[in-house]
């Protein structure tokens, strides 16, 4: 691979770096700066799913604190260690093992929409702009005064409904999750927080998966090889890291209408590039 074939997947880490968190859709940035790079070409979704792995380091290292006491507390309930099993760390766990099981299901059936058919630029700018109006009006009616200890399990599934809807491309992970938590009354804080760490199971299972996948083709992971893809993704959760630092600090004195905004006319534009022939699907 060229130092250009290089500079385009580190372009692509530090997209995904930027806007995994942000409620924009990073598989939809990689799909659409992708075709504005030398190589103008879809960076696939094993590409895309390798590098979320990076991301969701940053994740992990943010909320290693809250993860590593959810996890021992959990697993010393389930071996009856003197937990009871309403503690507040056991219930976090089986909402993030529960709202898991969607998406799990879905990714499991839906692989081959997942590759190709999701992937269409034409459904990325319609689910850009129409998840980027859900998530205004959600985040403008919502009554945001319940906290993240007022979680209940049949809201854990249906944050896991609306994350399983993030296999598309243009939804947003962290967009579409807290959209369902503003809409059941969450403040903003208490839903992106569950969002983040409801993410994790689903994209370290995801990348796994495709890594594991690839491995058995032991040469490429879609356009980029081997090095540029370890390369995307370590400047992914550098990226990432500092981004999620940010937004949790943005997020908990202000609205989401920049980024409504931002997906409307995101959105737009990519369909005015596809009518006009610009862009190809």
């Amino acid at each position: 691979m060229s130092t250009s074939t290089y500079l385009d997947a580190i372009i692509l880490g530090i997209v995904q770096g930027l806007t995994e968190f942000l409620p924009i859709s990073s598989s939809a940035h990689l799909r659409i700066v992708g075709e504005f790079l030398p190589a103008a070409t879809d960076p696939g979704a094993t590409f895309t799913a390798i590098t979320q792995i990076g991301t969701e380091l940053a994740v992990v290292l943010f909320f290693w604190r809250d993860i590593t006491r959810i996890l021992s507390r959990w697993f010393a309930s389930v071996f009856r260690r003197g937990v009871p099993a309403n503690d507040p760390d056991v219930r976090m766990g089986w909402l993030i093992i529960i709202g898991s099981v969607p998406i799990v299901i879905a990714g499991y059936l839906g692989q081959e929409y997942i590759r190709e058919a999701f992937r269409s630029l034409w459904i990325v700018a319609i689910t850009l702009i129409g998840f980027g109006l859900l998530l205004g009006l959600a985040d403008y009616l919502g009554r945001r005064t319940r906290e993240l200890t007022d979680l209940t399990y049949p809201h854990g599934l249906w944050y896991g409904l609306a994350q399983m809807l993030a296999l598309v491309p243009g939804v947003s992970r962290s967009g579409a999750t807290t959209t369902m938590g503003l809409a059941l009354g969450y403040t903003r804080p208490a839903a992106a927080r569950y969002a983040f760490l409801l993410a994790i199971p689903a994209v370290f299972g995801s990348g796994l998966y495709e890594l594991v996948n690839a491995l058995g083709e032991t040469t490429s992971t879609g356009p980029f090889g081997w090095g540029e893809t370890i390369a995307a993704t370590v400047v992914s959760f550098a990226v990432g890291l500092a981004v999620i630092a940010g937004l949790m600090a943005y997020i908990s004195k202000r609205s989401f209408l920049p980024f409504v905004v931002y997906r409307v006319l995101l959105g737009g534009t990519l369909l005015v590039l596809l009518s006009t022939g610009v862009l190809q699907p």
